[in-house]
């Protein structure tokens, strides 16, 4: 461990579940983390009191709070946007305000974090982006809007890969797909659901999506760009 050891990291939504096990995980190598968080204070403090990182609870709806932010975080080595939100049920009677919060927390957040970042981004930096397996395929209904914004993060990847590539800055998209968190409990109502369409007949794990965000932000990882990688059990088999 501890290659990450003086590396300037920031995760957008860090406070729980796959972002939580992101923020343990550099810290654990040894980076200075700073994580977001949008509303439970106290699961926000822990992390930060267990980990050593710094808090900051920030509304990723809000584009100004978003790169003030990460501009007050200074030279990043590794940005990381978790940050995201579901809204499940018929596009035809889904309140609009829904829609249009979710995608300023999961397709504007990230570009405009990505882009602020990138302005003093050190050169061979990383920028990921947790995505979902629902932005290559949808099983079920209910979903249209969550599938837009994990399609649109994809694009988001490609072009900045473009973009920032010449100055060895690789940008990735990570597409879990059923992983056991609060938002999506391996034990709750969806289970059996989800899992008869896996070939890995369980939920994920945190810390094996936090394993794949390390390795792609490591020194292995600087030819890796402009990619979706996905990490879903075999769901898109």
């Amino acid at each position: 461990m501890g290659s990450f050891k003086g590396k300037s990291v920031l995760v957008m939504g860090g406070s729980r579940g796959i972002g939580a096990a992101i923020v343990r995980r550099f810290a654990k190598e040894g980076a200075a983390v700073h994580f977001t968080y949008a509303g439970n204070t106290a699961a926000a403090e822990a992390i930060a009191k267990e980990t050593g990182g710094k808090a900051a609870k920030v509304d990723s709806a809000d584009r100004k709070a978003v790169t003030a932010y990460v501009a007050s975080c200074g030279a990043l080595d590794i940005l990381v946007v978790n940050a995201g939100v579901v809204e499940f049920g018929d596009p035809t009677t889904l309140a609009p305000e829904a829609v249009e919060r979710l995608f300023a927390i999961n397709i504007h957040a990230p570009y405009f974090a990505a882009v602020e970042a990138a302005k003093t981004m050190r050169d061979n930096g990383r920028i990921l982006i947790i995505g979902s397996i629902n932005g290559d395929m949808m099983p079920f209904p209910g979903l249209t809007s969550y599938a837009v914004s994990k399609s649109a993060v994809q694009g988001l990847a490609r072009g900045l890969s473009r973009d920032l590539g010449p100055r060895g800055i690789t940008v990735n998209v990570v597409q879990p797909g059923p992983v056991d968190t609060d938002m999506n409990p391996a034990d709750g109502p969806m289970k059996d659901m989800m899992q008869s369409g896996l070939s890995i007949k369980r939920h994920g794990h945190v810390d094996e999506v936090a394993a794949m965000v390390a390795f792609l932000a490591g020194p292995d990882a600087g030819f890796i760009t402009g990619a979706m990688h996905t990490i879903d059990g075999g769901m898109g088999a």
